[in-house]
């Protein structure tokens, strides 16, 4: 049997836009990009389909319930035990009040001028904003 040095860990995350068009960031708690802005999501657990573990991760990070919609998109990153392959989901929400927690350190619904702040000050994880926008989900103007 051969392992891989560099195994794919399978990771989700959400894009949700609330109704004013304003996108929903958390603030990472920990490793990788601790302090950074990015999408709620997180691992895949064994077992667990992506639309479970998007619910979960958005449910343990932002309080919120979501209901689980279209892939938008797919990317990979180096990670330290491997590369995480994150698959990005469209949700819905009908609640829109946060509660950060787990491994968020805050939570916000960011309008694109805020997005924008953010990207120009280096507050995203890297490559965030490209490929929100590739995908055409940025915050849109209220």
């Amino acid at each position: 049997m051969i392992v891989s040095e560099n195994p794919a860990i399978r990771c989700v995350g959400a894009v949700i836009h609330d109704a004013r068009g304003r996108l929903l960031l958390v603030k990472r708690a920990h490793e990788p990009d601790a302090g950074k802005w990015s999408l709620p999501g997180g691992k895949v657990e064994q077992g667990e389909s992506d639309h479970s573990a998007v619910q979960r991760e958005v449910l343990e990070e932002t309080g919120l319930s979501v209901t689980v919609g279209e892939l938008v998109g797919r990317i990979t990153r180096p990670g330290p035990h491997g590369t995480y392959d994150i698959l990005d989901y469209s949700c819905r929400t009908n609640d829109w009040a946060l509660c950060p927690g787990d491994d968020a350190a805050d939570a916000m619904w960011a309008d694109s001028a805020t997005f924008a702040t953010f990207d120009a000050e280096g507050a995203l994880t890297k490559g965030l904003a490209d490929c929100l926008r590739s995908w055409d989900c940025l915050p849109r103007n209220e």
